[in-house]
């Protein structure tokens, strides 16, 4: 019999989009983001993908010291795959953004691949009544939130990292910005095999129907062939529909409260393990089998858990 197509799990578990005053299981704290990572990567997440927040009302800290309680606890206690942001949050500058991934100098880093309107505010007219802080409403009631992802910034965090031995996420929120990574491949800034996430149904990004699913993949597989592996995201009740799309042709999936809060219509997710799970039990009821850790590494080209400044 030929072997299983493995499928790698990326866990999100906490992100900067949703506010602590959305759902009382979103991790905040850092024993709350180590605990989260280390259930996800237990549930078969082969890589968890980080971001910081301040532990006293939650708003997204992109500071190096932010990450270094639960960076070590992880590492400690499971072998998956570290992802830190250089997203952190769309209000953030470049230069605030490179620098936990920078310190840390882990084994995978996201790089969103292009300027874009970051539209958040349709969930304050959802939420507004149950928010606890001013800085979740000033955040979400923002519409003019454009998160600047230049030639020079993407280039700035390519350099800075790739010294250091670092491979990308590369996360594509629409057509263009798997044009955008084109450019950096054809000028031999990054090489393959490239781990390209196509972001679906975030206002701002291309949305997440069927079609739009397909014109990302057809749109990557011709840029890049074989030179790339094919992930997804899609937020909010968005996730599963779109992760099963993907598995089913080839690709891998992500999910996590980053992406979503949701186990289902009027549910929310009590831990970030429970949408890894879901997510597992579609990948192995199409006949596939999620990837360990280290074959994910294997298949993306990683440096290695030894290799990391943590």
């Amino acid at each position: 019999m030929a072997p299983k197509r493995k499928v790698i799990i990326t866990c999100a578990v906490t992100g900067a989009i949703h506010t602590p005053s959305m759902s009382e299981y979103l991790p905040v704290t850092a024993s709350e983001i180590a605990e989260a990572a280390i259930g996800a990567a237990e549930a078969g997440a082969a890589v968890v993908h980080l971001h910081a927040r301040d532990p006293q009302d939650g708003r997204p800290d992109q500071t190096p010291e932010a990450f270094d309680p639960f960076l070590k606890v992880i590492k400690q206690r499971s072998g998956c795959v570290v992802n830190i942001t250089t997203g952190g949050a769309p209000t953030m500058t470049i230069q605030d953004r490179v620098r936990p991934a920078a310190t840390w100098q882990p084994e995978l880093a996201s790089l969103n691949m292009g300027s874009m309107n970051f539209g958040l505010f349709p969930m304050l007219a959802r939420y507004d009544a149950q928010l606890k802080h001013q800085w979740e409403r000033d955040y979400l009631g923002n519409k003019g939130i454009l998160f600047h992802n230049t030639f020079e910034g993407i280039e700035h965090i390519l350099t800075t990292l790739s010294a250091n031995g670092t491979r990308f996420e590369f996360e594509c929120y629409d057509t263009a910005h798997l044009y955008n990574l084109k450019h950096f491949f054809d000028a031999g800034l990054v090489k393959g095999p490239l781990f390209i996430q196509t972001v679906f149904g975030l206002m701002g990004g291309i949305g997440a129907h069927y079609d739009d699913v397909m014109h990302m993949k057809r749109t990557a597989d011709r840029l890049f062939g074989d030179q790339y592996r094919w992930s997804v995201l899609g937020a909010g009740k968005n996730q599963l529909p779109v992760a099963a799309i993907a598995a089913a042709l080839g690709g891998h999936v992500r999910v996590g409260l980053e992406d979503s809060l949701w186990a289902g219509p009027g549910k929310l997710a009590q831990t970030n393990a429970e949408q890894v799970l879901a997510a597992r039990q579609i990948i192995e009821g199409l006949g596939l089998e999620i990837a360990t850790p280290d074959e994910a590494r294997e298949l993306l080209a990683l440096k290695g858990a030894d290799a990391v400044g943590f």
